[in-house]
């Protein structure tokens, strides 16, 4: 525990750390300000409008699903406007609609929390995972190189120990403080949808995705931290993990894309870190692969889909490869 308790104030002690702390809270208060100068509450006539053009488009839903239908079963009356219509009308069907038309949808200029909050959500995911990242390299990688690690070390002489204490400290406040953000910042745009927009509708569906993605959220951003820490690690310096993310960034998910775009590299997509978290985080993500039907002839499908269980798969399996191969290399290095 003391040991815990020590790493915990040094953590807390980093300038850096302080730092990022600091630009958490501006990133937070920029976006909530920005989205309370934007938004207003809407007026009955407003409503009265928005309740009508949604009531409209679903009009419009259920009148090209039905000529679908007719066209394909032949009930067309002679005269009518060809159209051209698939052999399965699903894809018109308002009852397989993810969701339908509602007045919200056209009320320009107010903030509606039920259908903000999720893409709201993804940018705090997004900041918190480079927060974690950032400060477990550079929680590591300072003690590295300076020499802190091994003053540690005289206290307590137990190399696994000391490596698995820091990581599960890092781990640990960076979840803590992940799960407080959360909740303050959600909290702050409920209040804001309610006090300068509109809630839009709170039901058990809404908070149970939200939840959902929240805890998929957490899970990469301890991932990253993870990764940081175990980069800096092996690098023996904060500047080792984040020219190692800057490298893949821009060699593998800028320059072998495109690559793979140039020679029709089947499923690129397939082979990135990006689409593994986007996959993860929403459970299920589709991409187009234009070269997919290069042949002429016969039936091809240029949409193909990933999904979250090969994609945590994916990323639990490159982290646990980096922890693994960080603590294997810290038993073994000459420290000073």
């Amino acid at each position: 525990m003391n040991l815990i308790r020590a790493e915990l104030e040094r953590l807390g002690a980093r300038r850096f750390v302080q730092l990022m702390l600091v630009l958490l809270v501006l990133a937070f208060g920029v976006t909530a300000s920005t989205t309370l100068a934007g938004s207003h509450r809407p007026t009955e006539t407003e409503l009265t409008e928005a309740r009508a053009q949604a009531a409209e488009s679903r009009r419009q839903m259920d009148d090209v699903y039905q000529r679908c239908v007719d066209r394909v079963n032949g009930n067309l009356p002679p005269g009518s406007e060809e159209e051209q219509f698939p052999a399965d009308c699903g894809a018109f069907d308002p009852m397989r609609q993810d969701r339908l038309p509602v007045a919200t949808d056209y009320l320009p200029g107010v903030f509606v929390f039920s259908q903000q909050a999720e893409p709201l959500l993804y940018f705090l995911i997004a900041f918190l995972g480079l927060f974690g990242f950032l400060v477990g390299a550079s929680y590591i990688g300072a003690d590295l190189n300076s020499g802190g690690v091994v003053n540690l070390l005289l206290w307590r002489p137990r190399r696994m120990t000391v490596l698995a204490t820091k990581l599960g400290t890092l781990l640990g406040a960076v979840l803590g403080l992940s799960l407080l953000a959360s909740l303050a910042y959600l909290a702050t745009f409920w209040v804001i949808g309610h006090s300068a927009g509109l809630p839009g509708q709170l039901d058990g569906p809404f908070w149970r995705d939200l939840g959902a993605v929240h805890a998929r959220g957490l899970v990469v951003v301890l991932l990253s931290a993870t990764l940081g820490f175990a980069l800096a690690t092996l690098g023996r310096h904060t500047s080792a993990a984040l020219g190692t993310a800057a490298a893949y960034l821009v060699v593998w998910e800028l320059g072998a894309r495109l690559v793979m775009q140039i020679v029709d590299t089947a499923h690129p997509d397939r082979f990135m870190l990006s689409s593994h978290v986007g996959a993860w985080l929403s459970g299920r993500i589709e991409y187009w692969d234009a070269s997919a039907c290069a042949s002429p002839t016969g039936f091809c499908e240029r949409v193909y889909a990933l999904t979250w269980p090969p994609a945590l798969a994916v990323l639990l399996g490159l982290t646990a490869l980096l922890a693994v191969a960080a603590f294997s290399v810290f038993r073994r290095r000459d420290l000073i």
